[in-house]
Order: C-alpha cells, then sequence, then structure tokens
C-alpha cells in the first residue's frame, strides 16, 4: 500500500510503514546484523536479512545460526527465505515468524549456480507452476506479510517477469522487489528498467526497483521512468552506507547532501569494525572486516588505485583486531599521499601476516 502524506510518499508492507523509500537488499555474507543496523542508522527505510536456507536440518550451522539473529533490532524485521519446495519454504517461514519475523521475504532471484542448481533462487522462474504453489502455500502458512524478489526472467528469451508478478498479487504478496537483469546476465552487464516499468503498471501491491541503484540522481531517474514504490540498493551501499540517507534527502529536498567528513567516515568504519568483532568474535570477526575496509577503500577518493592497493593489502595482512582498529586510526590521521607506508609503519608492531 502506497500512502500520500505531506512529505512525500510513504510505502508500508501490510501493517509495516516503512521509514523511508530505500531498502536495503538483502546480500549474502554482506548483510549480517551489525550492517543492516548500520544502513538502518544512516537511513535505510527498510533492511532485510541475509538469505536464509528454508530447509530447517540445516539451520544448526553457525552460519545459519548467525543470519538468523535479529537481536536487539528494531521492526520490522525482514528475513529471506530461499528453496525450492512449497511445503518446507513454508515450515521454514512458519518458523522464522515465530521468532519474530516480522516480514518474510522469498528469494527468487539469486543467480548462483549453488542456488539455482538446486532448483531454488531465479531457477524458479522457469516453472509458473511452482511460483505459484510457493506463493499460495507460503502466505497461508503465516500471519505476517510476505513478500518476493525477483528478476526479471531467466534469460532473454523468457523475460516473464509481469507474469510473476500477477501471480504474487493474486496470492496475496504485499510486496514485490525486482532486479532489472535476468539471471544469465548475473551482475554483468547494465541492469534495465523498462520490465520494472511494466510490473509496475500492472500490479497494485508496492514493487521496488533493484539493479545499479548507486546515486541520489539515478534513484530519481529510476523512480520517475519506472513508478515504482522506492528503490532497493544492494552492491551500491557496500563500502558506501551514507547512499540511504544521501538518496532519501535527494528524493526529499532535490538537493545533494555534502560528502561524508573524514571524521564521520572515521567513526562510522570504526563502530562498523567494533561491531563485526563482537557479532563474529575476533578470529571471525577480523575476517569478514578484511572485505568490508576493501570496499570502503574502493570508495575513498582521497586515495589513488595504487595507494587503495597498498592499503587493502596492509589491512588483509592484520590478524588481531586491535591492529584493524589503529589502521582506521592512522588511516585518517595522515594526508592521503602518504597514508600507506604511514599505516603500515604504524601498525607493523601488532604483527601481520602475507596478505
Amino acid at each position: 500500500m502506497v500512502q500520500q502524506q505531506d512529505s512525500g510518499i510513504t510505502t508500508c508492507i501490510g501493517p509495516h510503514q516503512l521509514a523511508g523509500p530505500v531498502i536495503l537488499a538483502p546480500m549474502a555474507g554482506v548483510t549480517d546484523r551489525p550492517f543492516r543496523a548500520l544502513c538502518r542508522r544512516l537511513g535505510a527505510g527498510l533492511v532485510v536479512g541475509e538469505m536464509v536456507t528454508s530447509d530447517p536440518s540445516l539451520w544448526h550451522t553457525r552460519k545459519s545460526r548467525l543470519r538468523m539473529d535479529h537481536r536487539g533490532e528494531p521492526g520490522p524485521r525482514a528475513v529471506q527465505i530461499a528453496g525450492g519446495d512449497a511445503e518446507m519454504l513454508a515450515t521454514a517461514a512458519r518458523l522464522n515468524a515465530e521468532q519474530g519475523a516480522e516480514i518474510i521475504d522469498i528469494n527468487m532471484g539469486c543467480p548462483a549456480k549453488k542456488v539455482c542448481n538446486k532448483a531454488a533462487g531465479s531457477a524458479l522462474l522457469r516453472d509458473e507452476a511452482l511460483v505459484a504453489e510457493i506463493l499460495d502455500t507460503v502466505v497461508a502458512a503465516v500471519d505476517v506479510p510476505v513478500t518476493l524478489k525477483i528478476r526479471t526472467g531467466w534469460c532473454a528469451e523468457s523475460n516473464n517477469a509481469v507474469r510473476i508478478a500477477r501471480l504474487a498479487e493474486d496470492a496475496g504478496i504485499q510486496a514485490l522487489a525486482v532486479h532489472g537483469r535476468h539471471r544469465q546476465q548475473r551482475y554483468q552487464g547494465e541492469a534495465e528498467y523498462e520490465t520494472i516499468a511494466e510490473v509496475a503498471s500492472r500490479v497494485s501491491i508496492p514493487v521496488f526497483a533493484n539493479g545499479d541503484i548507486t546515486s541520489p540522481e539515478k534513484a530519481r531517474r529510476v523512480l520517475d521512468y519506472t513508478g515504482a514504490d522506492a528503490v532497493m540498493v544492494g552492491r551500491g551501499a557496500q563500502g558506501n552506507p551514507w547512499i540511504f540517507r544521501e538518496i532519501s534527502h535527494y528524493l526529499r529536498h532535490g538537493e545533494i547532501l555534502p560528502a561524508p567528513s573524514d571524521a564521520e567516515r572515521r567513526d562510522v568504519l570504526g563502530s562498523h569494525l567494533d561491531a563485526l568483532h563482537a557479532f563474529y568474535g575476533d578470529h571471525m570477526g577480523v575476517r569478514i572486516a578484511r572485505k568490508h575496509l576493501g570496499w570502503y577503500l574502493s570508495s575513498d577518493r582521497r586515495l589513488d588505485d595504487d595507494g587503495r592497493r597498498q592499503l587493502k593489502a596492509t589491512f588483509n595482512g592484520l590478524t588481531s583486531t586491535q591492529a584493524q582498529r589503529d589502521f582506521i586510526d592512522e588511516l585518517f590521521r595522515h594526508d592521503p599521499a602518504s597514508a600507506p607506508e604511514r599505516v603500515a609503519r604504524a601498525v607493523a608492531h601488532h604483527g601481520t601476516r602475507a596478505a
């Protein structure tokens, strides 16, 4: 449901009013609890957890337990489930709802081979009868809203997003996210928005436009072109969680916010590292922090490509939480041109390993 308010357009998923028109897309290995909390704090109107298998017998693993950890999170808490069996997906939805999930999202968009080979993710788009069965069964199994994430189709010759969208609306799906690529594209090439526009014009449930949303201006153009109710940001948030407040501000006021100051970047990077270390523990937290820091460095305009490479290599060689924290402090203490050498010297006494 979309409501018109003085401040603009507000989207609701069932009884839940979203805090803004910019949504964090679910990304396996990325949208864990620390990252969700950070993006929510920086303006995401809704955050969706990492994809969880629909097979409860696999939930005992550490990876699944961490992915299902939503302790302390404000609502609405959205959990994404993936699988190819309607009854198993329904059971997974029901169990997650019992554990506090307030929105259940069904994954029919993941292009990964290991998911598609199990007839899940975007592979489901090839079987519209099974899609209808899954949607009907899951919606009937829970009292919380159920949403769906899809691609435009399996391949260029089978663009069936509009038919899937109609099936979703008929089944009682409360909102639909559409990534503007078919499965065979994976993440290559540019997203297309014609299909999203057609979907939005053919259903009355909220539609979220996903794919290559990397700037406030791009978000505005995509919303205007597609008629979607919100944008969903995935890879554009990696290393740039500020994108949520920047897009929200631009959509509301039509002006670009100043880039975050170095002091804010230092504080956000430091708090993100602390949260990762606390959530995963020292050993695993140090390893997971490496990819996030790599993304932050890639978006740091103070640095040139050579500086980024040197700093990534240094950070990837750090083996302790304190060394990683000191790295962040040193990174913003010096002129960017001298940062790689100075940071390397400053953290060397902690001990490193080969990157």
